[in-house]
């Protein structure tokens, strides 16, 4: 029988598994496994060729009984309702292991950045803010950066809210250029908070950092940040890939050069003649393989062959419940993407806090803070692995999901 590969029901699953070894009623799983909300809207945008195409979006808020909800939006020809709800789940989890006043939030719109102008891109954010101005704010439900959207796309988002509320709102959005209100350390937050997570779980298995042969699958922003970041601490990384192909070189790649050959979408194999495939990549003998680019990709099919001793989940979802119970009977230490990930929604939260103080950090006050929450995340997690004899997944969907049905405990949402 194939595995079900819908990530919807494989996190409703986890959900489920988390809250019965917790002790906590069939009524907590019922309101738990699904976003309190979801809004599906549709964006006329007036395209550069003075036709109008309409564009369908989505926001997803999964509970705010711990605080507002949280979350990326996302421009993806992909993009569907299923993926918005199970990604807004995943971060109410991320919020709650790294215990942050938060529940998680997402959202998307269907729609290919690759293949539009500057000018449409600008149309298609404020048109999204516009359609779901009533159920976001400050307050509310802060958006972020996501897949194939940036600072900029953030500086609009946010300039749009403002002119519709008439008042300047910094802290509606997070992920801003610097001088709208941004953090210093956002935009590499992902990677980094990857690489204290990398750094945690090499001195687990008694690995030293220096020269780890790394493999990192996906070479966009979290991708890439983290080939620099390792190289910089002296890792080797042997691989990396985008979704054109893989690169493997088994005494170390040239990161810099691949940096500055890298596309503003993560692409860089197509300069190259002799590149593998992205399965091929994930099978390379590694000591840390960090699977950062799309869902599902280490699978009950090949998770027998995965070399690495570590695998850390930069992506999300790229690891299936099959795959995930494989790795752990080989002993693999699998840090999930619920943790592993979770620096992007800190720094996040850093920058909130910024924004509703209207006093500024440096970035190595950033880093010292983030450094902090995802050393002690990273702790919660691996002993409730330990203890509770579990993976290392559904400890971190236990620590993730106690605190978030504690507040609707409290609240009186649920006995």
């Amino acid at each position: 029988m194939s595995e079900n590969l819908n990530v919807l029901h494989s996190t409703q699953v986890i959900i489920e598994q988390a809250l019965t070894r917790l002790g906590y009623s069939e009524s907590m799983v019922e309101l738990l496994k699904e976003p309190l909300r979801v809004l599906t809207v549709r964006i006329p945008v007036r395209m550069d060729d003075d036709t109008v195409k309409v564009f369908t979006g989505y926001r997803a808020q999964h509970n705010d009984a711990v605080g507002p909800t949280k979350g990326g939006v996302r421009f993806h020809p992909d993009v569907n309702e299923d993926e918005v709800k199970a990604l807004s789940i995943w971060m109410s989890l991320k919020c709650g292991i790294v215990d942050l006043p938060y529940g998680g939030g997402k959202g998307g719109v269907i729609c290919d950045p690759r293949k539009m102008s500057f000018r449409e891109l600008e149309r298609l954010s404020r048109g999204y803010v516009r359609a779901v101005s009533q159920i976001v704010g400050p307050t509310k439900d802060i958006p972020a950066p996501d897949v194939m959207t940036n600072s900029q796309i953030m500086a609009w988002m946010m300039d749009e809210y403002s002119r519709i509320r008439e008042f300047d709102a910094p802290g509606f959005i997070t992920g801003k250029p610097i001088v709208l209100g941004g953090s210093h350390g956002r935009e590499t937050a992902t990677a980094k908070g990857v690489t204290i997570m990398i750094d945690q779980a090499l001195k687990k298995k008694g690995i030293p950092l220096k020269n780890a042969k790394v493999v990192i699958q996906g070479f966009g922003n979290a991708g890439s940040y983290l080939a620099k970041f390792m190289h910089d601490m002296g890792a080797c990384v042997v691989g990396i890939s985008d979704v054109y192909g893989g690169l493997y070189n088994p005494d170390g790649l040239d990161i810099e050069y691949l940096l500055d050959r890298r596309d503003s979408f993560g692409t860089v194999t197509k300069l190259f003649k002799d590149t593998l495939t992205n399965q091929e990549l994930l099978e390379l003998d590694c000591d840390i393989l960090v699977p950062a680019a799309i869902e599902n990709q280490i699978t009950a099919d090949n998770a027998g062959r995965i070399k690495a001793p570590i695998v850390v989940e930069a992506a999300n979802g790229p690891t299936t419940m099959e795959a995930t119970k494989i790795l752990m009977d080989r002993g693999v230490l699998l840090v999930p993407d619920v943790l592993a990930s979770a620096g992007g929604v800190v720094v996040s939260y850093f920058e909130w806090v910024q924004n509703n103080q209207g006093y500024y950090w440096t970035e190595a006050e950033v880093h010292a803070r983030l450094q902090e929450v995802m050393e002690k995340g990273f702790e919660n997690v691996y002993n409730v692995h330990m203890t509770r004899k579990v993976d290392m997944r559904l400890a971190a969907y236990m620590v993730g999901v106690r605190k978030m049905a504690e507040a609707a405990r409290f609240r009186g949402w649920v006995n």
